[in-house]
């Protein structure tokens, strides 16, 4: 059965349409916290609903929303105002809460807004949980008798419990004293928690994207904009800069002189540090899009190396499948399931830093043995009910590419699930190679559509 509302990250889209209004927020509001109070999911007890929110204008209304919903289904509110995504997964499982809402829609700007859910346990909602609420939205709202309401409660410390969770996956005999760093919120939910975490840590901290307006999260600074961050830690003369997203799940650094590590690189500096000091359980999973550098990488370590579909939920399916603790996706995503139930920008920074204060490298130094090859991603509007991908003149166009590349790189193609176009990616050693072969790719899909 396919989901009418829930994406791959919850309901998400543009303030004002629909499902993001305030009467369908606050019906799922309503219809979530039905199958929460059902017994087989609150066994008897008022259920508690943690509610936080990232910094977009309209996380007011719909906050209110939501509560009204969840309140008229008999549903207990925890209100922790603005707090990044991985702080709701962390609060609702400290709280032993059924399960914790997040306001957000990441990095979008803030014009969209979006609703994600998190079980009890900080991890994302079951597929059958996710269905129970679809259904459920399909029925009217009827309102709670009375004495049967839930009530609101505003957490005042969510987030101090939130620094101090982050602080505690860093070694407690080690600190980030002599380390100048440059911190980008993106003027989102992190603004008022991420400089504080490395300050307390030793850090010298220069904050920037930290000052939101309910309109400005994600506008030219965050981990998608980090042209604002590299010019900062040049600047400043710092050591380097941490970019994060507007709810705080994904991580860019930058290093002194200004270059970008996106999460392939990360990664692959986390990976090799776990490795060397033994710490490695299993394997890591990546996602299709995963730079194939980091690939051979793995390989060449001796770490097992499998690839999920592109989002984070596709990477956590695939840890939890094979029984390992590390992946994420080059986006900036990056899933530590020793230290957090879901991604967090801050905590993959701490793994970070962990690795460069145990080796004494720099960041350059540490991830300096990936080299990573070229890509070259074009997207081709394409229409109709065709199947480009195994259509017989595309895959002659991707086996003579294949052919091109000799072994030492990949094609792949891939539909986009929000828009009317293939993306044509290609990568590998040599770049005229890797830009001759998506052009012909691309050119053999356009050829079809225009048929």
């Amino acid at each position: 059965m396919g989901r009418k509302y829930f994406g791959t990250d919850g309901v998400r889209g543009k303030v004002g349409e629909h499902p993001i209004t305030p009467q369908f927020v606050m019906h799922l509001g309503f219809a979530a916290g039905k199958v929460l109070a059902s017994a087989e999911h609150a066994q008897g007890e008022r259920p508690g609903v943690l509610i936080g929110k990232d910094t977009r204008i309209s996380g007011y209304m719909l906050e209110s929303a939501l509560e009204a919903g969840l309140i008229a289904a008999g549903i207990d509110v925890y209100l922790a105002g603005p707090i990044p995504t991985p702080a709701v997964a962390y609060l609702t499982r400290a709280l032993r809460l059924q399960a914790g809402v997040v306001i957000s829609a990441s990095h979008n700007p803030f014009e969209d807004n979006g609703i994600k859910f998190f079980s009890g346990s900080g991890t994302k909602l079951p597929d059958a949980i996710e269905l129970a609420i679809e259904a459920e939205l399909e029925q009217p709202m009827q309102t709670n008798a009375s004495e049967n309401l839930g009530k609101a409660k505003r957490i005042d410390d969510a987030v101090g419990r939130y620094i101090e969770f982050c602080k505690s996956t860093f070694p407690s005999e080690m600190n980030l004293r002599g380390l100048k760093l440059v911190v980008d919120s993106a003027h989102g939910a992190t603004y008022h928690i991420a400089r504080h975490v490395f300050h307390e840590l030793g850090a010298d901290v220069v904050a920037i994207g930290a000052e939101p307006n309910g309109l400005n999260i994600n506008d030219g600074y965050g981990a998608t904009k980090p042209q604002n961050l590299q010019k900062a830690v040049v600047e400043h003369q710092a050591d380097l800069g941490i970019a994060l997203d507007g709810d705080g799940d994904r991580l860019i650094m930058v290093d002194a002189a200004g270059k970008l590590y996106d999460g392939d690189q990360l990664l692959y500096v986390i990976a090799r540090h776990r490795h060397a000091e033994g710490a490695m359980k299993g394997g890591v999973a990546g996602t299709l899009m995963t730079n194939l550098a980091f690939e051979h990488a793995m390989q060449h370590l001796g770490i097992p190396f499998a690839r999920a579909k592109v989002g984070d939920r596709y990477v956590m399916e695939l840890l939890q499948q094979h029984g390992w603790q590390l992946g994420g996706e080059n986006s900036g995503h990056i899933i530590c399931l020793d230290k957090h139930s879901t991604g967090d920008g801050i905590i993959s920074a701490l793994q970070v830093l962990h690795a460069l204060r145990m080796k004494q490298q720099t960041l350059a130094e540490a991830a300096g043995d990936l080299q990573m090859y070229p890509q070259v991603l074009i997207n081709v509007r394409v229409g109709g009910k065709t199947d480009y991908v195994n259509h017989p003149a595309v895959k002659h166009a991707v086996e003579t590419a294949e052919i091109m590349l000799a072994g030492k790189g990949r094609v792949l193609l891939r539909p986009s699930g929000t828009e009317p176009v293939l993306r044509v990616m290609v990568e590998g050693e040599d770049v005229a190679k890797v830009r001759l072969c998506a052009e012909k790719i691309a050119e053999a899909v356009s050829k079809l559509a225009q048929a």
